[in-house]
């Protein structure tokens, strides 16, 4: 998480010129938000991260799917293994649940499409930054119908509270702390206090991973009915 009052720093890896000038533009008009790389592939992204030390490197990385060289979803573990605190957000043409699954599982903590509004990216960017997950809507659905389908399998030792349940879906939704404490009328520290706890129920480092792990370990049973 960023800390209050303190610029967000971001990376870009994205293959196509004219889609990288619109990513710098977007950024460059933010004052809370640095752009301090670009990158054409994954790879040089990776060997560029590993050469920063821990203050230098992004909070925040805007990544590619369909990249040359290895792919945007093969990048996720190895950015991951060199800046574990970075926090990734596909950036991508691509709606197919599989990469959408594929991305959230190896720990992405948004996923947008380029479609996405200059303000949609800002926001996505400062959201993530701040602890919460950025999904495009329409991502934000199948995430949602993940938690509400028939789960894969089933962990009996592994239970979520009502309250935790309440709060997993907020966060599907992308709102931060600040808005949770808001919206169910509870103080900014219990929620951060459920969340620490659901992260550490489900192992899980971010938002789109819990509800991704939450939905594979058959933990809302509930839901299946409604």
């Amino acid at each position: 998480m960023v800390p209050l009052n303190e610029i967000t720093k971001a990376i870009l890896i994205e293959d196509h010129p004219s889609y990288r000038r619109v990513i710098e533009l977007t950024i460059d008009g933010d004052p809370a938000i640095e752009l301090i790389g670009v990158f054409g592939t994954a790879e040089m992204a990776v060997q560029r991260l590993g050469r920063l030390d821990a203050v230098e490197r992004p909070h925040v990385i805007l990544l590619d799917l369909n990249l040359p060289g290895i792919s945007g979803i093969e990048a996720i573990g190895k950015i991951l293994a060199i800046a574990p605190h970075a926090k990734i957000i596909v950036l991508t043409q691509s709606s197919a649940k599989k990469d959408i699954q594929d991305a959230i599982q190896r720990g992405a903590a948004g996923y947008l499409l380029k479609s996405a509004t200059a303000k949609e990216i800002v926001d996505g960017i400062k959201t993530v930054a701040a602890g919460g997950g950025a999904l495009d809507g329409e991502v934000a659905r199948y995430v949602m119908e993940m938690v509400k389908g028939p789960p894969t399998k089933t962990d009996p030792k592994l239970v979520l509270s009502p309250r935790e349940r309440e709060i997993l879906v907020l966060l599907s939704k992308g709102m931060v702390k600040k808005e949770i404490a808001s919206e169910l009328g509870i103080g900014y520290g219990s929620v951060a206090t459920y969340i620490r706890r659901l992260y550490e129920k489900l192992n899980v480092q971010n938002a789109p991973a819990a509800i991704d792990m939450a939905h594979r370990l058959g933990v809302f049973p509930d839901d299946r009915h409604g």
